[in-house]
């Protein structure tokens, strides 16, 4: 992955061909480094035991930074539970010294205190008054959000248009601050960042069938993103607000519960119908059941694909659709077959390589 990462590559999966072509362009960019990048962004997960301790054994970051770490973090399963995870993530910011920098969500309790456990210089991020860099006057329209950021007493409008929710703000921030570490003043971040574009299967809103919209978010799932993604299903102007949520996996032990917690918030979002897609997605079914939900609005179901149909026939004009899960829940078929032109689904949805088909 690293690699691959350096030379700006992707897999070539099990194809001569692609390996070919990826192995040129490695050669162009070792043998043709005039314009080689100053700076090498990687995402360090932790996902088992002692893989931060292992990274940066060998990796030194310069600049780390660190999002968001929720009640639950995903990739529990594999740890004694979520104290131990945090402690894994928190060597990434004890291996810093004086001349690296901490770039920390000041909004999420456990990444605030993170600022005890580094010798680095901090740049906090948030919404909050005390954070270093923050941001306010947040408004989300059909089109995108809007939003300020301030730093020092300098303020700079950010537009993202297809960008929806608060969450993504966080995600603008922790890019500009890590911008300002590298020494990038806060208007040139804020032209770069002005200028992404959604990645494919990340709340990017998509014509439905029968006058519908979707917002597709099948990439992957856990309780912060199923959480961030639901308060965009009902801050969005619609007639009926639908969820199709599939699993969330790797929560071991909290599992059950923390399924169970997602489906107790849907009825206070306004959200009209649910449809729960695979084994753990019941319990959001039953929390939703619990809190006072309508069970003859709930539907339940195996797999992505026994969901279609139903969904389908329930699909009106005016309705808004999220759909979300784990990647193995595959929940991008359950949006191809809601799309207006699930003919453009290669361009407009995750997973349609041909390795990713075949499983």
């Amino acid at each position: 992955g690293v690699p691959l990462t350096i030379i700006g590559a992707q897999t070539g999966w099990g194809s001569f061909k692609q390996w070919f072509l990826v192995i040129l362009k490695g050669l162009k960019v070792f043998l043709l480094a005039s314009d080689y990048p100053k700076f090498l962004i990687l995402e360090m997960g932790v996902d088992r035991p002692k893989d931060m301790e292992r990274m940066v054994s060998w990796i030194k970051p310069y600049a780390a930074v660190i999002t968001a770490a929720g009640t639950v973090p995903v990739h529990v399963q594999y740890f004694s539970g979520p104290e131990e995870l945090i402690s894994e993530k928190r060597k990434l910011v004890e291996c810093l010294d004086d001349n690296n920098w901490a770039v920390l969500n000041i909004d999420d309790k456990t990444v605030a205190n993170f600022r005890k456990n580094t010798k680095a210089r901090i740049i906090t991020y948030g919404f909050s008054e005390s954070a270093d860099l923050t941001a306010s006057n947040y408004k989300m329209d059909g089109e995108g959000i809007v939003f300020k950021v301030n730093y020092k007493g300098n303020i700079v409008p950010v537009r993202l248009d297809k960008f929806f929710g608060r969450h993504n703000v966080y995600i603008i921030l922790a890019a500009i601050g890590a911008g300002l570490a590298c020494g990038i003043n806060l208007v040139k971040s804020v032209e770069a960042v002005s200028k992404m574009k959604p990645p494919l299967g990340r709340m990017n809103l998509l014509e439905g069938m029968n006058g519908s919209l979707i917002f597709d978010d099948s990439y992957n799932s856990s309780p912060l993103a199923v959480e961030a993604a639901v308060e965009v299903l009902s801050e969005y102007p619609a007639k009926r607000r639908i969820a199709v949520l599939g699993d969330m996996k790797e929560l071991g032990a909290f599992s059950q519960s923390e399924h169970e917690r997602i489906g107790e918030t849907l009825r206070a979002k306004d959200v009209w119908f649910l449809f729960a897609v695979g084994q753990e997605a019941k319990f959001i079914a039953e929390g939703a059941r619990r809190s006072g939900f309508d069970s003859f609005k709930i539907f339940e179901f195996s797999n992505s694909s026994e969901a279609e149909e139903a969904v389908k026939s329930i699909i009106q004009e005016g309705d808004l659709i999220l759909v979300k899960g784990s990647q193995s829940a595959r929940m991008e078929r359950a949006v191809e077959s809601i799309m207006a032109h699930p003919e453009d689904k290669d361009k407009l949805l995750v997973r349609q390589e041909e390795e990713w088909k075949n499983r």
